[in-house]
C-alpha cells in the first residue's frame, strides 16, 4: 500500500526589529515570537571565540570531532546503528532520557536538552499553529542525543553533537574551527579532499555522508520505524547542525531540487532552533498532552532504537 503524504506549504518567517525602546535588544519573528539577541551568557549566539566561561571546552570539543570524523568511521557507525538494535522505546520516553544529556558543544546554553526541545516546539508552534508536523519536529529533531547514554554505547559527544559536514569531500573553510581538519586523514587523501570528492554534481544530500552524531541517527530512526512526517521534516531532523549549508551557503553544489525546496523550511526552523534557547522553562505536563497527539499521528507507539 502506498501512502501519500501532503507536503507543507512553505511560508517565509521575515526577520524585524523590535521598534520599541523596551525591546531595542531582541528580536521579533512573524507571529509574534520574541527572541533575546544574546544567549543565555549574555554574549551573541554562535560567536566561538567570545571570551565566555565555555570558549575553551567548545574549541576542544571541535579539536576531537574533527579529528576523528573521517569517512571511514562514519560508514562504520552508519551500518552499527543503522540495525536500530539497541533499545525499543516510545518518542515520549526518548524525551524524557534526554533530561541527562547536555551538549558540551554549544556556547549558548547549558541546560537539559528537554529544555531546549520545548522552548523550540513552542515557539513554532505559536508562529505556525497550523503546522503540527513542524512542532513535532521540534520537538524530536535533539533525540538522537541519546547516543551519549549507556543504553545506547555512551559515544563521546564528539560522535554525538556539534555541528555537521559532508565526509568524502573537502572540508569546507566555514565550518568552525576548520583549523583542526588538518588531522583528520581524510584532508590528506586525494580521493576525498577535492570539491566534490567522491560525489557529483546535484547528486543531492541524500547520497552524501555526513559526520555522523545525533542528526543523521534520529533520521535514521525516523526512516526505520516507517515515520509518516512529511520530506520537509525529514530534512529538518536530518541536516539541522549542517550550518555550513544554512548559514555559510556551502555544499550547494551538491543539492538537487528537493533539497533546494526543503532547505527553505530548514531555515526557518533555525532560527527557533537557535534563538529559543532561554532559561525560560515550559511547564511540560501542561503541553505534554498535545505533543502525544502529534507522536500517534507520526509515530508507531513504540520504536526500534
Amino acid at each position: 500500500m502506498t501512502i501519500l503524504i501532503e507536503q507543507p506549504e512553505f511560508v517565509e518567517v521575515e526577520e524585524e526589529k523590535v521598534c520599541s525602546e523596551e525591546n531595542e535588544n531582541e528580536l521579533v519573528l512573524d507571529g509574534g515570537f520574541v527572541v533575546p539577541t544574546t544567549n543565555a551568557f549574555g554574549h551573541t549566539f554562535r560567536d566561538y571565540d567570545v571570551n565566555s566561561e565555555r570558549r575553551d571546552g567548545v574549541e576542544e570539543f571541535y579539536r576531537i570531532q574533527h579529528i576523528n570524523q573521517s569517512f571511514d568511521f562514519v560508514k562504520r557507525m552508519r551500518e552499527d546503528y543503522g540495525k536500530l538494535g539497541k533499545v525499543e522505546m516510545s518518542i515520549w520516553e526518548c524525551c524524557e532520557l534526554l533530561n541527562e544529556v547536555v551538549d558540551e558543544s554549544d556556547p549558548d546554553l547549558d541546560e537539559p536538552q528537554i529544555e531546549h526541545l520545548l522552548q523550540t516546539a513552542e515557539a513554532i508552534r505559536k508562529d505556525y499553529p497550523k503546522e503540527g508536523w513542524l512542532h513535532l519536529t521540534a520537538l524530536i529533531h535533539d533525540l538522537g542525543k541519546v547516543l551519549h547514554l549507556p543504553a545506547f554505547g555512551e559515544l563521546p559527544q564528539w560522535a554525538v553533537v556539534g555541528d555537521t559536514f559532508p565526509v568524502g569531500c573537502a572540508f569546507d573553510e566555514s565550518i568552525v574551527h576548520h583549523k583542526h581538519f588538518q588531522e583528520n586523514p581524510d584532508y590528506s587523501n586525494p580521493a576525498y579532499n577535492t570539491k566534490y570528492g567522491i560525489y557529483s554534481e546535484g547528486c543531492g544530500l541524500n547520497n552524501v555522508l555526513m559526520s555522523w552524531g545525533h542528526d543523521d541517527y534520529m533520521y535514521l530512526v525516523a526512516k526505520g520505524n516507517n515515520s509518516t512526517l512529511p520530506s520537509a521534516g525529514l530534512f529538518i531532523i536530518r541536516y539541522h547542525s549542517f550550518y555550513a549549508l544554512h548559514r555559510a551557503g556551502a555544499y550547494k553544489h551538491l543539492m538537487n531540487e528537493d533539497d533546494i525546496e526543503n532547505l527553505k523550511w530548514l531555515k526557518v526552523f533555525n532560527k527557533y532552533d537557535l534563538y529559543s534557547k532561554s532559561k525560560v522553562r515550559i511547564d511540560v505536563e501542561k503541553v505534554k498532552p498535545y505533543y502525544l497527539s502529534l507522536i500517534e499521528k507520526y509515530f508507531p507507539a513504540k520504536l526500534r532504537w
